[in-house]
Formats: structure tokens, sequence, C-alpha cells
């Protein structure tokens, strides 16, 4: 397995551990409505040191999120020992032309 995908699945069960926002279903595990393949789409676009813009994917995937279930882990500790920018990761929505909660 590669760093980022260990990383992945290390946010995965960060995510389990901290929230009941959670369900398991038959598509895989989904944090705040979006699916593990949302995340892996978003995952470029959140941690250091090049991150990239967020493609059509991830963008998807925000849009279908609940944002205020995400803006929760903004000031997550767990976020950047897994390599997410929280700064990074908040401005997503903005990025894919989506408004970011108020007080987010």
């Amino acid at each position: 397995m590669d760093g980022s995908w260990v990383a992945l699945r290390l946010m995965v069960v960060a995510a389990v551990l901290m929230t009941a926002n959670i369900t398991k279903g038959s598509s895989g595990i989904n944090v705040c409505n979006m699916s593990e393949d949302g995340l892996m789409a978003c995952k470029p676009s959140v941690t250091q040191p090049n991150p990239t813009d967020p493609t059509t994917e991830c963008c998807n995937a925000v849009s279908n999120a609940d944002l205020q279930c995400l803006c929760s882990y903004k000031n997550s500790v767990e976020l950047p020992f897994l390599g997410i920018d929280p700064d990074l990761a908040i401005s997503l929505p903005a990025k894919c032309n989506l408004q970011t909660p108020v007080g987010c």
C-alpha cells in the first residue's frame, strides 16, 4: 500500500472514532455524506506540500457532503497528523463554487 492510501485509511478510522455521523453501507465508508471515493478524490487538494486544485470528482463529492458536519473537523488535531491541512480542507467549498457554512 502506498502512503496516501494508508493515510486515507487512518483518516477514515479516526473519523469513525470521532463522530456518529458515519454510516457503513454497501458502497463502503461514508463520512458526513462523502463516500470513500469522494474522500480519495479530494485528498490531493487538502494535503501538503503541493496541494492541487480540486477535481470535478472532488467538487461533486463536496457538493453532496454535509458541509456543517465536515466543518466540525476544522479544529481536529488528527487531521494534520494524517497529512490533511485543515485550512486547505475548509477552502474546498469556495474552490468548488459552493457556499461555506456560516462559522466554518
